[in-house]
């Protein structure tokens, strides 16, 4: 394992719960990293800021039951378009509750290749440091998607994950247009996110007033397709939908 994100110490109480969770307030002294963008500190504070975060949301069952049972086919989808020869590095550009990471780290590592995980929130590579502390095949950066300091054409392929639509709409066009940069030519970014539901969906009744209220930026994947925020030119895609079309996959392949 490699590491630029300094050292890090998980947390080890694991008496938290859900009422703990949401009924607690922000500490703002739990979040006065500046490199910490303020989106993420006024949104989504409780669910990957807050100290009591990862100890709730890090299970497997839980992320599964957010996703409609869809946790292991969308893994898999992802999986299945990380092709590479030997020697090749695979960037995942933030972390992601439950398995996920330590799917695609097995996947890489099968491949004789690099693992690569960013986050911004120090407590997040914490807990993906711990999850992946058997692996010999994985690096860990303290950075933001959005500006990242990896060379031009860094990587064979990146990875996001239900990242876009946690993202104000100005920090999801630069993460796109990062990930472009960091990838090689003839590479592929693989997204995976959320999609407007086809109209005799029940979940898209359901999920409306969900996303509204607690993501708010995630309704605008409902209203324009990814390729909307892109550069200009030099890649192109193809997406396939999930779930009535509640979740998507699109591929990016950088020409």
């Amino acid at each position: 394992m490699n590491d630029d994100s300094g050292a890090f110490a998980p947390t080890n109480n694991r008496g938290a719960d859900c009422e703990e969770l949401r009924s607690s307030s922000p500490d703002p002294s739990a979040f006065q990293d500046s490199k910490i963008p303020e989106y993420l500190k006024d949104t989504y504070w409780w669910a990957y800021l807050h100290p009591n975060a990862v100890r709730f949301w890090e299970r497997e069952w839980l992320v599964n039951a957010i996703l409609w049972g869809n946790m292991q086919r969308l893994t898999s989808v992802v999986i299945n378009e990380l092709e590479m020869s030997a020697g090749s590095s695979v960037l995942q550009m933030a972390c992601v509750y439950g398995q996920f990471s330590n799917n695609l780290t097995d996947h890489v590592a099968s491949q004789d290749s690099q693992y690569h995980v960013l986050d911004i929130a120090p407590i997040q590579l914490a807990n993906v440091r711990r999850k992946l502390s058997g692996c010999d095949n994985v690096s860990f950066h303290l950075q933001d998607s959005s500006k990242m300091h990896f060379p031009d054409a860094s990587f064979e392929h990146a990875v996001m994950y239900f990242l876009l639509h946690e993202q104000p709409e100005s920090v999801r066009r630069r993460s796109l247009a990062e990930a472009l940069r960091v990838v090689k030519p003839g590479g592929k970014v693989v997204i995976v996110d959320y999609h407007r539901p086809y109209w005799w969906n029940g979940l898209r009744i359901a999920m409306w007033p969900v996303l509204k209220s607690l993501e708010p930026f995630a309704l605008d994947l409902w209203r324009n397709p990814i390729e909307s925020w892109l550069p200009a030119d030099g890649w192109e895609s193809a997406t396939d939908l999930y779930c009535g079309g509640l979740y998507q996959k699109t591929v990016l392949k950088r020409l």
